[in-house]
């Protein structure tokens, strides 16, 4: 169920003559095998991407598959951005988990493990979805990873809520509610905070579940610019509850004028802007753990258009999160 990335597999343009100032990503990245466990990070900021080529939750959730071919399809637009980490950085990429044979649960299982492995190792870790069902097997790292005295605080971008009941079997949409379930049980609180939520797309259960294991959340509407005051205090308020964040990016989130590459495209979603500025606080928090970019359906996607854009925002992520 994993593979590590095999060398040739990042490429991109080459500037020859420009040596040095010249590197770009792909130039610089490192390969690490997670096979026999993480070595230790061997750099001050040590970023490592790790696939998870999975849509089976996302079948299960009668979606429209293709999100197993989305960690491919970032490396590839991510491999000529231009070099700008400073010399204490590295980037890596830890290969992919699979999902075989619709096995999603033990997918999940394996995912976790080697979060757990990267977590515990200090590197910073950046999960390339996959459905969203990524983000239960990206928790059970985060959870086995995570001190007993520390408060987590989950963060989602995302059009829905994904609170589905999982009673009959765990989809792209139960993901939340799965972790929200482990977290109780562990006598652990379930600091959820949704920003983009889609009115249309959430039945009134999913609003009433929400409340009842004490979420929050704010709708697409709101998700503006000239509103970024009063949503900059709402995350900082969040924020001051918990100890470290995991973040997920649902690429449906997004206007599909934006990101057209997914399995439920939002026709009013919110813009890029106000996300990459929300990111931005969340990091200079100093409290991210790790995140996770989901639901990148290259099958659907129009001039790479999805792809490009959850690539620029991982740019962005890994500029700032390597001076944090």
């Amino acid at each position: 169920m994993y593979k590590p990335t095999e060398p040739g597999t990042w490429k991109g343009r080459v500037d020859a003559t420009d040596g040095e100032e010249g590197k770009r990503w792909h130039q610089g990245i490192k390969l690490l095998n997670l096979s026999e466990g993480a070595e230790p990070a061997n750099a001050d900021q040590a970023i490592a991407f790790l696939g998870f080529c999975c849509d089976e939750g996302v079948r299960r959730n009668q979606g429209r598959e293709g999100a197993v071919q989305g960690p491919a399809a970032l490396r590839q637009a991510m491999a000529s951005f231009a070099w700008h980490l400073e010399d204490d950085t590295a980037l890596f990429d830890a290969g992919d988990v699979y999902c075989t044979n619709q096995n999603l649960e033990e997918a999940q299982k394996q995912l976790g493990k080697k979060v757990h492995a990267l977590l515990t190792n200090t590197y910073k870790t950046i999960i390339l979805g996959g459905g969203h069902e990524t983000a239960y097997g990206h928790f059970l790292g985060v959870k086995q990873a995570l001190p007993a005295d520390k408060q987590l605080g989950i963060i989602n971008f995302d059009a829905h809520f994904d609170l589905r009941s999982y009673e009959k079997q765990p989809s792209s949409g139960t993901p939340f509610l799965q972790i929200a379930d482990d977290l109780i049980e562990d006598n652990r609180e379930f600091n959820y905070l949704c920003l983009g939520i889609q009115q249309y797309g959430n039945t009134q259960k999913l609003f009433n579940t929400a409340k009842e294991y004490g979420g929050d959340y704010v709708l697409a509407p709101a998700m503006q610019v000239y509103n970024y005051e009063a949503l900059r205090e709402k995350l900082q308020q969040f924020m001051a509850l918990v100890d470290v964040l995991y973040v997920s990016i649902d690429l449906d989130v997004f206007a599909a004028a934006y990101a057209p590459g997914v399995s439920a495209p939002a026709a009013l979603g919110i813009h890029p802007e106000i996300a990459l500025i929300l990111l931005q606080e969340i990091i200079s928090s100093g409290k991210l753990l790790t995140l996770d970019v989901v639901e990148l359906n290259p099958a659907l996607d129009v001039d790479s258009r999805t792809a490009k854009l959850a690539a620029s925002l991982l740019y962005h992520v890994v500029q700032q999160w390597s001076q944090v």
